[in-house]
C-alpha cells in the first residue's frame, strides 16, 4: 500500500506516525519545528487521511506499509516517532525490524493491551448527518450528545471534507476502523528492542501509568520516560514547544 506523506527539512530522516482517527495534517506544526534539524516525513497511515482505505487494519499490515514507504524513499533506516496507535506501529516496527530504526520515540502509549474505549466516539461520528451539513462546524451539534470533550470534537471535525457539492465525508475509513477496533488495542509482540527509546507521556493522561514502566523496560531496556506536565493524551498539540524540545534533546544525545 502506497501511503500518503509530506516531507520537509534536512538531516537524518525522522518518520512521524499519527494516532487513531488522525492524519498527517495534525503533525504539520511540530513536524515543521523538527524540520530545522531533521528530514521529517509525516505520514497518513492506512484508512486515514489521503492514504488508501482497506478492510484490513492491524499492526502487521501497518508495519508493512511503513516499510514499503521507507523502501520507496530509499531509506535503509530512520528515526521513528509515533503517537498513540502510531506509537504501537512504531514499537511493532522496532521489535520486528530493529535494523531499520535509528532511535524510537513513543508518544503516550505503551506496548500493553488496551481495552476498547472508543465506542462513544464512533457513536458520535455515526450520528453526524453528512448529507445535511452546510459547513464543517455543523457536525459538532450531532456529536455533542456522544462526545463531551470539545477538543475531541474539534479534532475529529478536521477530517471532514466536501465529497461533492451536496455532502461531506470523513477522510478516515469509518467502517473499516470500527470493524477492526479490537485490533487497535492489541499488545505489540513480546520481542525486545535494544535500541534507544524515548517514551513521552502527558501528565494528565492515563495511557502510561507508573506501574506500567517495569514491563516496558523489559521490552525496551534502553528506554527513558519523560512526562510533559499539564498535558493530556494529545501532548504534541497541547504542549508543542515542550514536546519538540524533549524529542530534539533525545535525538541529539550521542
Amino acid at each position: 500500500m502506497k501511503l500518503n506523506f509530506k516531507r520537509f527539512g534536512e538531516g537524518e530522516p525522522l518518520i512521524v506516525l499519527h494516532g487513531l482517527l488522525g492524519m498527517l495534517d495534525n503533525w504539520q506544526s511540530p513536524g515543521k519545528m523538527l524540520a530545522d534539524k531533521y528530514d521529517v516525513i509525516i505520514v497518513d497511515l492506512r484508512n486515514h487521511g489521503h492514504s488508501p482505505h482497506s478492510d484490513e487494519h492491524n499492526y502487521h499490515s501497518m508495519v508493512d506499509d511503513v516499510l514499503q514507504l521507507m523502501d520507496d524513499l530509499g531509506l535503509e533506516a530512520a528515526h521513528v516517532l509515533g503517537h498513540s496507535m502510531g506509537g504501537k506501529v512504531a514499537m511493532a516496527l522496532a521489535q520486528g525490524f530493529p535494523h531499520r530504526l535509528g532511535k524510537l520515540i513513543v508518544a503516550d502509549i505503551g506496548p500493553k493491551y488496551y481495552p476498547v474505549h472508543h465506542q462513544k466516539i464512533f457513536d458520535g461520528l455515526r450520528a453526524v448527518a453528512l448529507d445535511r451539513l452546510e459547513k464543517r462546524t455543523d457536525a459538532e451539534a450531532y456529536m455533542m450528545p456522544h462526545i463531551a470533550e470539545p477538543g475531541v470534537r474539534q479534532f475529529l471535525m478536521k477530517s471532514l471534507y466536501h465529497r461533492d457539492r451536496y455532502s461531506f465525508a470523513w477522510r478516515f475509513n469509518l467502517e473499516g476502523l470500527e470493524s477492526n477496533i479490537e485490533q487497535v488495542g492489541e499488545a505489540t509482540e513480546e520481542m525486545d528492542f535494544e535500541g534507544e527509546t524515548l517514551f513521552l507521556r502527558g501528565g494528565r493522561s492515563d495511557y502510561i501509568l507508573d506501574e506500567d514502566w517495569p514491563d516496558i523496560k523489559v521490552l525496551f531496556p534502553q528506554a527513558f520516560l519523560v512526562t510533559i506536565e499539564d498535558a493530556g493524551h494529545w501532548l504534541h498539540a497541547e504542549k508543542p514547544i515542550e514536546f519538540v524540545a524533549a524529542v530534539e534533546d533525545f535525538l541529539a544525545k550521542a
